[in-house]
């Protein structure tokens, strides 16, 4: 098969791929989970049924690979951030738990994206997040690590703990009424890290 043709395939294969992602999650807006179905994602989408089976077994795989999407997306935005911010291992530090958390104050201010109560519920039960959740924890202790090492970030609590700790209070940024609020979220927590 020609390289450029082959290419052409992958290309449609990914443009429908996102297009299910994106049909789905607005329809789950709209309707609720309960009240998306397989026949729906199709129509919306503009493919056939068997087409979409090819692709995906059930509306809770396309919602999972839409979160793993989502995630995905989180990470890479992150580590860009991340890599602007130098080589200073504080300012690279400050620059992702930033971006952090206006990401989770975008999140409040779309409803948490295409998902209410519900949906958070099918997304966060058992392990279904916690491969994203490791990766971005890996992501912040690794960079908490560096910090402590300059001397930027104290070292009497493990890069891991800490990691965690940024985690949990940067969520608050859920709940921040503007981004100059998430924003000094993120300023006490690194007021928090500090070397005593």
């Amino acid at each position: 098969m020609p390289k450029l043709w082959s290419e052409t395939i992958e290309e449609h294969r990914r443009s429908v791929r996102d297009a299910t992602l994106d049909t789905t999650a607005a329809l789950v807006a709209r309707h609720g989970l309960a009240g998306v179905t397989m026949s729906q994602v199709a129509k919306e989408t503009g493919i056939g049924r068997a087409t979409l089976y090819k692709y995906f077994p059930s509306v809770e795989s396309i919602l999972l690979a839409w979160h793993e999407r989502q995630v995905t997306d989180h990470l890479a935005h992150l580590a860009v951030i991340r890599d602007r911010a130098g080589e200073d291992p504080g300012k690279r530090l400050a620059a992702v738990l930033e971006a952090y958390a206006v990401i989770n104050h975008h999140r409040s201010l779309h409803g948490r994206q295409p998902h209410g109560a519900e949906f958070a519920e099918f997304l966060h039960a058992g392990s279904r997040v916690a491969s994203g959740h490791a990766r971005l924890r890996t992501m912040i202790a690794d960079l908490l690590r560096a910090a402590a090492d300059s001397g930027d970030v104290r070292a009497d609590v493990s890069p891991d703990e800490l990691a965690s700790f940024c985690l949990h209070a940067l969520n608050a940024a859920t709940e921040a009424p503007a981004k100059a609020a998430a924003r000094r979220l993120v300023t006490v927590t690194l007021d928090a890290l500090r070397p005593r």
